[in-house]
């Protein structure tokens, strides 16, 4: 069990379902899951805990459910839980009441003390992460900020999120550096598959290699940590794209052995909309040139990269609220039940006939999102059918590799949401 897990226990954090637990009627406090969850949960196995029903329909009453849809598309933005949403109000009502004076002397305390939470969170030092509004933010802080020279090359997948391809795109045109593809397979049959390929596009002059944790559109989840092995061994330093794995698998950032990690809170950790994460790795941080010019930070200070105005200070506070939410189901047990509601509609509908599955199977490649398509049907057609026909709110995505709908359960997905997706897909032929 991780130190800032074992640390919240301790301030009344986890506990497990037992059977004789009454569900209140009104959402429980942080705290008060102490009270409905026995503190055993570490000696079960998460993938049980994943399919236990009583237990998340707990968790679930700490979110609000809108009655005229289902949505399972919680990838672009996930909604706070009720304590967290609590929370940020009381923080704004604070900002609001001391003003220009917390601005002035206890907001940079305030965010070191965020960011060292979330550092010890990540697995990583507080001297290597500041907090941003969003992934894109993050990276293209990275990008923007590295001293490229014409002729360097870049190595980015076909299906890396389209902000960081055309951040790359610019560099190329500004600066005369080299983009070379690397085409990922939908159902890849080795990791040494996926290695291969990113090997064989390494030229003498690759500066940078782009990869996603989890790729976006499809949920595949990549090799990292031997991508990034496999590009140092060849003097590249590695960037991953880390939007949809923060918060959603149980990972460290520095056991990914990457340069750069960026990440969006709002996503799966259920932070509010506009906060993200930046992590470089301690040695590489003076070489990135900061967005704004800052001449009071040393180069080797990551705090350099922060300097971006006046900040939304409520929403950082608010992230404090999010990981204790995040600690009181912990991270193994979250990614468990985000598989397996995948795993519950997708298996369910793999073998109609009139189905293409986009994502692969095995769960050491996927996670919580999967991409489902209809034969003969556009990816348009198909988010407009699920929607306008059974209310489930999906989103179409159509690229050159991937044709289909994005599905993304989350924590108060029921079962009874995604099997209104299953008969959805099974009457539309």
């Amino acid at each position: 069990m991780s130190h800032s897990r074992r640390s919240f226990i301790k301030r009344g954090g986890i506990a497990y379902l037992s059977l004789g637990t009454v569900i209140p009627s009104v959402k429980p406090t942080v705290e008060e899951y102490a009270q409905l969850l026995l503190p055993n949960v570490q000696d079960k196995d998460p993938r049980i805990i994943a399919q236990d029903e009583r237990f998340w329909s707990i968790i679930q009453q700490s979110f609000t459910r809108n009655k005229d849809f289902i949505n399972l598309e919680n990838g672009y933005y996930s909604c706070l839980p009720i304590q967290t949403l609590n929370a940020q109000k009381a923080h704004v009502q604070r900002l609001n009441d001391e003003r220009s004076r917390y601005m002035r002397i206890d907001q940079v305390r305030d965010r070191e003390n965020v960011k060292s939470r979330l550092a010890e969170f990540a697995g990583c030092s507080l001297e290597e992460v500041i907090v941003t509004r969003n992934t894109t933010e993050s990276l293209n802080t990275v990008i923007f900020g590295l001293d490229f020279q014409p002729g360097d090359e870049v190595i980015l997948c076909d299906q890396d999120y389209g902000s960081m391809q055309e951040q790359f795109k610019q560099q190329a045109q500004r600066k005369g550096i080299k983009l070379r593809w690397v085409k990922v397979p939908l159902h890849p049959q080795s990791d040494d598959e996926i290695i291969s390929l990113y090997k064989q596009a390494i030229s003498p002059k690759t500066r940078i290699l782009l990869v996603s944790h989890i790729i976006n559109i499809t949920g595949q989840v990549l090799p990292v940590r031997k991508i990034a092995d496999m590009a140092h061994s060849h003097g590249v330093e590695v960037i991953c794209d880390g939007a949809h794995s923060f918060g959603h698998l149980d990972f460290r950032i520095p056991e990914l052995g990457v340069d750069y990690f960026g990440t969006s809170l709002h996503k799966w950790l259920c932070c509010p909309l506009g906060s993200g994460l930046l992590y470089i790795k301690q040695d590489k941080i003076p070489q990135i040139w900061p967005l704004f010019g800052d001449v009071h930070k040393k180069s080797d200070d990551i705090r350099k990269l922060e300097h971006i105005g006046t900040q939304p200070c409520s929403t950082h506070l608010s992230i404090l609220n999010a990981l204790d939410f995040q600690l009181t189901i912990g991270n193994k047990i979250k990614e468990e039940r985000l598989r397996y509601l995948r795993n519950y509609w997708m298996d369910r509908v793999r073998d109609l006939p009139h189905v293409r599955i986009n994502s692969p199977q095995e769960d050491s490649r996927s996670c919580g999102i999967g991409n489902v398509g209809v034969k003969g049907k556009s990816p348009k057609e198909l988010a407009e059918y699920l929607f306008e026909e059974h209310k489930v709110y999906t989103v179409a995505i159509n690229r050159e590799s991937v044709q289909g709908v994005r599905v993304t359960p989350h924590l108060y997905t029921t079962l009874e949401d995604v099997e209104a997706l299953v008969t959805a897909l099974k009457q539309f032929g």
